[in-house]
C-alpha cells in the first residue's frame, strides 16, 4: 500500500442515472479515473504504554493491509476518493458528511499568531510558501465548480453503503445548482430533507433581506440509519402552545388532536363516550382503551362548548424533560463567535454541535463516516468522539496538521478514560456516552501531493506578487497587467510548447484582440524558449511575454523559500530499564515567520526573545525507521498563550536508535530532524 513506485490503478466510475439533468459547459461523465498508491507518513496511537482495554469494533469489513483505525488523507480529494474506491472501501462508508468550498468569491485565509501572551502579532498565512496556506479559494467560474462537484459526488456515491446517507452543506449561491446535481447522482427519489440551519438572529446586507442561513441537504436510501434527535424547546414555542391550565394541579399543557384523517376499522374506528370520528371522515390515533387510561389519568381535556372534540393534554414540564424532535429548521446551534474555544482560525469552521446532529442521526456506533472536505477536522472529532470509525482528507497540509493535533488530544483523554476505573464516562461532557472505536490513526499522503501546488490558490497568490488585475469572466485568460493579457501556466509542469500553442489558438479565435500576453509559470522547456522566438519574431501584436517566477529579474524570486532550523540534542541517560532518552531544543528558527514580521514592523527589524513562540507543536518518534513517523509524544500546548516544553524524557528503545524530531511552526511548515543514539 506504501510502495509510490506501483502504478495507479483505474477505476471505473459509475453513469448518474436520476434525473433530472443539470446541463453547464464542459460537463463530462467521470467514466475512470487514476487510483494512485498511498504512502504512509505519520502513525500515531494513544494506547503506547498504558494498559487499555481493547475496543469491542467489528473491523470484518476493513481493508486487510490497512491498520484498525482512523484514517487522514492528505492530497486532491479526488485522487483519494479514487484511492479509498480501489482499496476495499466501496460501498462501506454509512455516511458522508461534506462542506465544500461555496463558489462564493470568497478567499480563505488561515489566520495564525504566535505563542506566547496576549497581544502577540497576527500573522496571515497567504504569504508563506506558495500554496500552502490558503484554505482554498472558492473563485471557480461556475461551470468548472460544478464539474468539480460532479465528479466528487460520483465517485462518493459508489463509496456510500446501501443503507447510508449523505448530507452536503451549502449556501444560498449555489444551493439551487448543488440540489440538482445531487438529484442527478443520487436520484430525486433518495432526496430526505432541505436543513436551513440559521447561522445569525440578523445580518446587516443593504439593499435585501439579511442572508442568515445555511443549506444543508441530506440523501439517503429507505434502508438509511435514522435516529431521531431530542432538542430543547424553546420559551417563545412554550408560551405559544401551552397556553392551558388544570385546575387543581397549575400544571400548563397543550391541547393535542385524538383523531387523523380516513377511516378504519377495528378498535381505532370504534365510538368512544359516544362521539363517532367516522362521522367526520376521521378515525382515533390510538385504541379507544388507551382512550379511557388517558381518561381516568385526568389526561383527556374536554371542550366547554357542546359538540366540541376531546384532546389529549400535553404537560408542559414532562415535553420540557422531553425535549422536541429536530425538524428541517435548526436555529438552536449558534456558529462559532470570536471568543469561543471551538475556534481554530478556519473562517468556514463549522461547530461541533451541528455535525454531532448528524452524525447522530445518520449513524450508529462502529460506522464508517467520511469527510473529503476535511479543512479542521471537526467531523473526524464528532466521530471519533461518538464511537465511529472515521475517514478524512484534504488538500491542504494545515488543515491535516490542526485535525491531527485535536484527534491526538482527544484519544489521549479517551485513553486515559479508558484505562481508569470509570469507564464509558463522557470526555468534557460530549454526547453519546460511547466507548471509542479507535485510539490511534494513521496518516497518508495519495500521489505524492507535496510536489503539487493548488492551481487556483497559485493563481491567487502570483497575481497578487505580479500586480494582476483579475479577469473572472473570461474562460482562458486570468487577469491583464500593465495593458496585457495574462495566462498563467498550470504551476505542476512547466512550460511548453502546447502550452503556447493553447495561448496561440485562442488568440485566434479573437481576431479583433491586439494586445500582448504575459505568459507565466514555474519552468519551461528548452523547446518553449525557441517556440516564444519564433512566434514573436516580426509580430507587431500579441507577443508573448514570458515571466518564469523563480528566476525572471523584475517579477520573479517569489517561490524562493528558506525552511526552517532547528537545533537540538539527544543523549541516553541511566543503565538498563531504567535508561532514558533526554531530548532538549536550543533554538528554532523560522525565516519565513521573520519576514512576515519584520514587513509587519516596517523599518525596524522583528525579535523573538522565546523560540517557542514560533512553535505550533512539537512530536516525537523515539524509533524512526526514516519513512512512517510513530509518535511517541506529542507536545501540543492547549492554549495559544502556552509554549511547547522543549526538553523531554522518554523510555530509552535499545542502541542503536534512530530518534526523530519534528517541529511544526506557526504556519504550519514542518521540519523532521533526527539522531542516531
Amino acid at each position: 500500500m506504501n510502495d509510490t513506485t506501483k502504478k495507479p490503478k483505474d477505476v471505473t466510475v459509475a453513469k448518474a442515472k436520476g434525473r433530472p439533468m443539470l446541463t453547464w459547459v464542459g460537463k463530462k461523465p467521470l467514466a475512470r479515473v487514476k487510483a494512485y498508491p498511498a504512502q504512509a507518513i505519520e502513525r500515531f496511537d494513544a494506547t503506547s504504554g498504558q494498559p487499555v482495554p481493547p475496543q469491542a469494533t467489528d473491523w470484518s469489513d476493513w481493508p486487510q493491509d490497512l491498520p484498525h483505525g482512523g484514517l487522514l488523507y492528505h492530497g486532491d480529494n479526488k485522487d483519494v476518493l479514487a484511492h479509498l474506491l480501489a482499496n476495499g472501501f466501496r460501498g462501506k462508508v454509512k455516511l458522508i458528511y461534506i462542506d465544500p468550498p461555496f463558489d462564493s468569491g470568497a478567499d480563505y485565509v488561515r489566520k495564525v499568531q504566535l505563542r506566547g501572551a496576549k497581544g502577540t502579532v497576527k500573522i496571515d498565512g497567504e504569504d508563506y510558501t506558495l500554496g500552502e496556506q490558503v484554505q482554498y479559494s472558492d473563485i471557480w467560474a461556475n461551470d468548472n465548480y460544478l464539474q468539480f462537484m460532479y465528479e466528487r459526488l460520483l465517485m462518493l456515491k459508489m463509496l456510500l453503503a446501501a443503507d447510508g446517507a449523505i448530507y452536503l452543506h451549502c449556501d444560498p449561491s449555489r444551493n439551487s445548482y448543488l440540489r440538482l446535481v445531487l438529484d442527478e447522482v443520487f436520484g430525486a427519489d433518495s432526496f430526505i430533507n432541505e436543513i436551513v440551519w440559521q447561522r445569525l438572529s440578523a445580518h446587516n446586507d443593504s439593499g435585501r433581506f439579511g442572508v442568515i442561513h445555511d443549506t444543508i441537504y441530506y440523501y439517503g436510501s429507505p434502508e438509511r440509519v435514522w435516529n431521531p434527535q431530542r432538542i430543547n424547546l424553546r420559551e417563545a414555542y412554550l408560551e405559544q402552545f401551552f397556553d392551558q391550565v388544570e385546575e387543581g394541579t397549575g400544571r400548563r399543557y397543550a391541547r393535542s388532536d385524538l383523531t387523523a384523517r380516513g377511516l378504519r376499522n377495528g378498535e381505532t374506528g370504534k365510538a368512544w363516550r359516544g362521539i363517532q370520528p367516522a362521522e367526520k371522515g376521521n378515525h382515533w390515533k390510538v385504541a379507544v382503551s388507551q382512550l379511557d387510561r388517558w381518561e381516568a389519568e385526568g389526561r383527556i381535556h374536554w371542550p366547554k362548548s357542546e359538540g366540541g372534540m376531546p384532546r389529549l393534554k400535553r404537560y408542559m414540564d414532562e415535553a420540557i424533560e422531553q425535549g422536541g424532535t429536530a425538524q428541517d429548521i435548526w436555529s438552536d446551534i449558534k456558529p462559532i463567535h470570536n471568543q469561543s474555544q471551538e475556534l481554530l482560525g478556519y473562517p468556514t469552521q463549522k461547530p461541533a454541535a451541528l455535525i454531532e446532529r448528524v452524525v447522530l442521526a445518520s449513524s450508529n456506533p462502529g460506522d464508517i463516516v467520511l469527510d473529503c472536505f476535511l479543512g479542521s477536522g471537526t467531523t473526524a472529532v464528532c466521530a471519533q468522539k461518538l464511537g465511529r470509525r472515521w475517514i478524512g482528507c484534504d488538500i491542504n497540509k494545515g488543515a491535516i496538521q490542526t485535525t491531527a493535533k485535536r484527534l491526538q488530544e482527544l484519544m489521549r483523554t479517551q485513553a486515559q478514560a479508558a484505562a481508569a476505573p470509570q469507564q464509558g464516562q463522557l470526555i468534557d461532557g460530549e454526547p453519546g456516552n460511547t466507548q471509542a472505536c479507535q485510539l490511534g490513526f494513521s496518516t497518508y499522503r495519495v500521489n505524492d501531493y507535496d510536489l503539487h501546488i493548488q492551481h487556483n490558490e497559485a493563481v491567487e497568490l502570483a497575481c497578487q506578487h505580479l500586480g494582476v488585475t483579475r479577469t473572472r469572466t473570461d474562460a482562458f485568460f486570468d487577469g491583464t497587467q500593465s495593458g496585457r493579457l495574462v495566462k498563467i501556466v498550470p504551476f505542476n509542469h512547466p512550460l511548453t510548447p502546447l502550452d503556447l500553442e493553447a495561448v496561440r489558438t485562442e488568440l485566434k479565435n479573437r481576431p479583433n484582440e491586439e494586445r500582448d500576453v504575459m505568459v507565466v509559470c514555474l519552468g519551461w522547456q528548452h523547446d518553449a524558449r525557441a517556440w516564444v522566438e519564433s512566434y514573436n519574431n516580426n509580430r507587431p501584436v500579441n507577443k508573448l511575454h514570458v515571466v518564469e517566477l523563480r528566476t525572471d529579474r523584475k517579477l520573479g524570486g517569489i517561490i524562493k523559500h528558506e525552511p526552517l532550523s532547528v537545533q537540538m540534542t539527544v543523549q541516553r541517560q541511566g543503565q538498563g530499564q531504567e535508561e532514558r532518552l533526554e531530548i532538549e531544543i536550543q533554538d528554532v528558527v523560522s525565516p519565513t515567520i521573520m519576514q512576515r514580521l519584520n514587513l509587519e514592523q516596517g523599518v525596524f527589524r522583528a525579535q523573538i526573545g522565546d523560540w517557542r513562540a514560533v512553535v505550533d507543536c512539537i512530536l516525537i518518534d523515539t524509533q524512526h525507521d526514516g519513512q512512517v513517523f510513530k509518535v511517541a509524544l506529542a507536545d501540543v500546548p492547549e492554549r495559544k498563550q502556552d509554549l511547547v516544553n522543549g526538553r523531554y524524557e522518554l523510555p530509552a528503545p535499545p542502541s542503536p536508535t534512530l530518534v526523530a524530531l519534528k517541529v511544526i511552526d506557526m504556519l504550519g511548515e514542518e521540519l523532521i530532524v533526527t539522531a542516531s543514539v
